[in-house]
Order: structure tokens, then C-alpha cells, then sequence
């Protein structure tokens, strides 16, 4: 094994087949993440039947892990540029499935709580390392497709969730009743593990890091500021403290700045890259993933509520309702990023916001066209457009936003990318209790439940479309057509001229080259093309 200080290897045939193993791996991991963020909320009332949690429980079962989540994300990232990509990944998917096993487990609602916070803080160690990987690993021509594959898993991920969960509940495998939503990360944890450390390959950041403990100690207290009290806000009645809270957030995110600034003119290791909002594609895209954030934190959880509390189903119908809308994204993901982008650039994000727009609008129309007599298939057309829409956005938007980013900062800006995706989730769950529950009385005889969700649900879509409006508007600060795909057709010219006297190994290494270089002098790195060294520890 080589040192962090030697020189990067070039890649050979083993390699070269082993990073599609890494990248199963990874994006495996990155699913079971994403199950598992939704995969609670139907168990709810077998968590509260079986384990006596109280309500307050509840609500830290599932804030709890988004909270660690968000907190330490940035943190993840950089600490996988310091000590390796593989190795935090290792560390967090190990925790993760530690953390499951202690949550299938629980004797109490406490434990249960805590393992959560601890599943959150390892999924944070595990999450920014996959888009690091992918990002270090594929050379510039071949990420359009990763990322339409990443894009098709996040799609099948948001949705499978409630699925999964509703079906492991109803089942009651072996009389454990909730229990199995968390266990069965045990056995694809597990074999993450072993093949993770056999097939990915290290990569770190080519410069010596140093991990910025004053950083990681103000992110963390300023998301903990503005994300706490917008979880517990409702519980609590929105109390003034809370307001106080999320006000001095804003404060603590500007010391945060001007520190960061200092900490990177004085040894050029900051936890967060500022560097990266120079770049034009890097910004841009953070916005848009802020508020699209929003858009889906409302979405899914007054979808949940509307078809549950609202139309009385079961979680099982309430899951399956859903497969049409997780097909439609995985579809529009896989292609979006192939074959569209490619020739059409930044509208293929506009059309999305634009379709995604027009099916939640279809939706509105339908839910008060047929009331409370709604059926599941009439709810297929207006959630197959939306599902499209939202394909044609999450993939090219992880693509567009890492396309012009240093190989060197890759983990710093996978933590960004993740951690204001949490937060625009945060506050658009924020604002479901004000344009969901808001408009909900608090007196409501039985028999008036269903109508008065069902127009909470049509009152909360006119949001959702709004902030679809304005992520159209948003995405024209975007490249017109993302420098990455620019650089893969230059490289894959490049490995196709090689052809001839060149081993497929070799090629590959230099088309990996001819695209990261380009993307690291756009983002201001050294001249001398160091941003497109990935360091090879393997």
C-alpha cells in the first residue's frame, strides 16, 4: 500500500472494473440512507402500539435522525477528504448497520431514540462519501451516466420507503411488528461492508487537511439553531424562542463565513469551501437544491397525511398508490442525464420544474373534482407527470452542480449538496403547519376530519406549485449546458484516438485527465492541474 504522499497511480484493467462494483456499493448504501429516511413514518402506529412511545418519542424518532443527519453532513464530507474517501465510508456504513441492529432491538422508546441520533450521525459519515467516490472515481465523460443511475436510485429511494415499511409492518415477520423496518439493513450492511473494502478504491484530497474544529462547532450549532425549532415548533405551539433561535442561526452562519475566510487564507484547510460559490454551476445549483428541498419537505409529508388521515387508507394502499409516481422518477432520472442533457442542457431542468409544476396542479384539479371518492388509480396520471418532472430534476442537478468542482474539494461540496437539501426539507416541513395544519381547525367533529385534510392537502399543492415556479426562475442562473458533458465529448474523442496503440486502461486514465482538468482550472484551482489528481491510496 502506497502513502497518501505518493504519486497517483494510473488506473489498470482490475481497476477499471472494480469501480462498477465501488459504484453498486455506494449507490446501495445511498438507497438504504434514503429508505430509511421515510421508511418510519407508516410504522408510527405500531411504534406507539407495541413500544408505549409517546408522542414527544415519536417526534425525536424521526427528528432525531434528520438533525444528526443535517449537523454533521458538511463534517462527513471533509473528513472523508482528509482521511479518505473508502475509509469514512467504511466507518459509516458500519455504524449504520451497528446503529439498526440497536434500533430493531430497542427495549424502550429512549433507546430507541438515541439509536436513531446515532443511525443519523453515521448515515452523515457514510452519505457525502458516495457522491465523493463517484466524483473521484469516473473520469468527466463517463458521470453523466453514474449520476442518471444515482438520479434513477434516489427516485426509487423517496418512494420505495413507505412501501417497504408498510408491507414489513402488516407482515409482522416473526411477531417482531415494526422492528424488521430497521433489521433488514443488517444483511446489506453487512455485505457493503465486506465488498466495500475489497472493490472501492481510497482517494483523498491531494493537499494535507487538517479537520476545523471551530467550523465543524459553528455549522453544527447553527443548523441545530434553525432546525430544531422548526421540528418541534408545532409541538410546542412556535414558543418565541424558537423565532429567537432561527434569527441568531443567521448570525452564527456569518461568523462562520468570515472565519471560514480566515481559516482558509491563514492554512488553506477549511471545513467549508467558500472557493466553491465562486464557481457559477456550484451556487446556482445549491440554490436550486435549497428550494427544491422545500418543495419535496411539503410534498411527501402532507401526501402522507391526505391519504391516511385524510382519505382513511391503509398504509399499504397509501404505499402501493405510490409506485407509479417512484417509476416515473427512476425513468425520467435514467434518462434525463443519458440521452437529454447531453443535447439539450439546462432546459431539461426547466422542463422538469415545468412538468413537475403542471402534476401537482393535475393533482389539485382531481382531489377536488372527486372529494373524498377518490381511488388510487384516478391519482395515477397527475402523480406519473409529477414523478417525471421530478426525474428530469434530481439527476442533471447533482450533475450541473458537480460538474465544475475540483476533484480535491469533491467531499466538502457533497456535504454542502446533501446539507442544504436537508434543510430546504426542514423548512418545508416546517411550513406544512402553516400551510397544512394552519388551515385545519382544532375542533373538528369526526365526520369532518376527511373533508377538512382534503382541502389542506389542495391549500398546501397551490405552495408546492409556487415553489415550483420559482425553481423554474432559479435555474436560469444555471450553465446553459454543464461543462462536464462538454469535457466528456472532448474526452471521449480523446480515449477513441487511443484506440489504436493504447491499452483500454490507459485510454481510460487519460480521458479521466482531459475532463477533470478543465473543471478545476473553471473552479480556480492550482495551474498546474493538481484539482484533477484524485490521490490513489489503493
Amino acid at each position: 500500500m502506497t502513502s497518501s504522499s505518493s504519486t497517483p497511480t494510473t488506473p489498470g484493467p482490475g481497476t477499471d472494473r472494480r469501480r462498477w462494483f465501488a459504484l453498486a456499493i455506494v449507490m446501495t448504501a445511498a438507497f438504504m440512507d434514503l429508505v430509511d429516511v421515510t421508511i418510519v413514518n407508516v410504522a408510527i402506529p405500531s411504534i406507539q402500539r407495541d413500544s408505549g412511545a409517546s408522542f414527544s418519542h415519536i417526534q425525536w424518532i424521526t427528528a432525531g435522525y434528520a438533525l444528526a443527519f443535517a449537523a454533521g453532513l458538511i463534517t462527513g464530507g471533509r473528513l472523508g477528504d482528509i482521511h479518505g474517501r473508502k475509509r469514512l465510508f467504511l466507518v459509516g456504513i458500519g455504524g449504520f448497520t451497528l446503529a439498526s441492529a440497536l434500533c430493531g432491538f430497542a427495549v424502550n422508546p429512549d433507546m430507541l431514540v438515541a439509536s436513531r441520533i446515532l443511525q443519523g450521525a453515521m448515515a452523515a459519515l457514510m452519505v457525502p462519501q458516495v457522491l465523493s467516490i463517484v466524483h473521484a472515481t469516473f473520469p468527466a465523460h463517463e458521470r453523466g451516466k453514474v449520476f442518471g443511475l444515482f438520479g434513477a436510485i434516489v427516485g426509487l429511494g423517496a418512494v420505495s420507503g413507505p412501501l417497504l415499511g408498510a408491507l414489513l409492518t402488516e407482515w409482522n415477520l416473526f411477531g417482531l411488528e415494526w422492528r424488521p423496518i430497521f433489521l433488514i439493513n443488517l444483511p446489506v450492511g453487512i455485505a457493503g461492508l465486506i465488498l466495500g473494502r475489497r472493490f472501492i478504491t481510497e482517494s483523498k484530497a491531494p493537499r494535507a487537511l487538517r479537520l476545523d474544529l471551530v467550523g465543524v462547532a459553528l455549522v453544527t450549532l447553527g443548523l441545530l439553531m434553525l432546525l430544531y425549532p422548526l421540528t418541534r415548533g408545532r409541538e410546542l405551539d412556535w414558543p418565541v424562542w424558537g423565532y429567537v433561535s432561527m434569527g441568531c442561526a443567521v448570525l452564527v452562519f456569518g461568523a462562520l463565513v468570515a472565519y471560514e475566510k480566515r481559516k482558509a487564507a491563514r492554512d488553506g484547510s477549511p471545513l467549508v469551501e467558500l472557493s466553491l460559490f465562486k464557481v457559477k454551476s456550484f451556487a446556482a445549483g445549491i440554490a436550486v437544491q435549497t428550494v427544491f428541498g422545500v418543495a419535496l419537505g411539503i410534498f411527501f409529508l402532507v401526501w402522507t397525511l391526505y391519504m391516511q388521515y385524510g382519505l382513511g387508507w391503509s398504509p399499504l394502499r397509501a404505499g402501493l398508490t405510490g409506485v407509479p409516481f417512484s417509476l416515473a422518477v427512476s425513468t425520467a432520472a435514467g434518462l434525463s442525464v443519458q440521452q437529454l442533457v447531453p443535447r439539450f442542457g439546462r432546459k431539461v431542468l426547466q422542463a422538469g420544474a415545468l412538468t413537475m409544476g403542471l402534476g401537482v396542479l393535475l393533482y389539485i384539479w382531481e382531489a377536488e373534482r372527486y372529494g373524498m371518492g377518490i381511488t388510487s388509480w384516478q391519482m395515477v396520471l397527475p402523480l406519473v407527470v409529477m414523478g417525471v418532472g421530478m426525474g428530469l430534476i434530481v439527476a442533471p442537478l447533482t450533475d450541473a452542480v458537480l460538474s465544475e468542482v475540483p476533484r480535491e474539494h469533491a467531499g466538502s461540496a457533497s456535504g454542502l449538496i446533501n446539507t442544504v437539501q436537508q434543510m430546504g426539507n426542514a423548512l418545508g416541513l416546517g411550513l406544512v403547519s402553516v400551510v397544512f395544519f394552519g388551515t385545519i381547525s382544532e375542533h373538528l367533529r369526526p365526520a369532518e376530519v376527511g373533508p377538512a385534510f382534503v382541502d389542506a392537502f389542495q391549500y398546501a399543492l397551490v405552495w408546492v406549485a409556487v415553489v415550483m415556479a420559482a425553481i423554474f426562475l432559479l435555474m436560469f442562473a444555471l450553465p446553459g449546458r454543464p461543462a462536464q458533458h462538454v469535457e466528456g465529448a472532448e474526452a471521449a474523442a480523446d480515449a477513441e484516438s487511443f484506440e489504436g496503440g493504447t491499452s483500454g486502461a490507459g485510454a481510460d486514465a487519460g480521458a479521466g485527465s482531459t475532463g477533470a482538468e478543465p473543471a478545476g482550472r473553471a473552479s480556480g484551482a492550482d495551474g498546474d492541474g493538481s484539482a484533477a489528481k484524485a490521490e490513489l491510496v489503493g
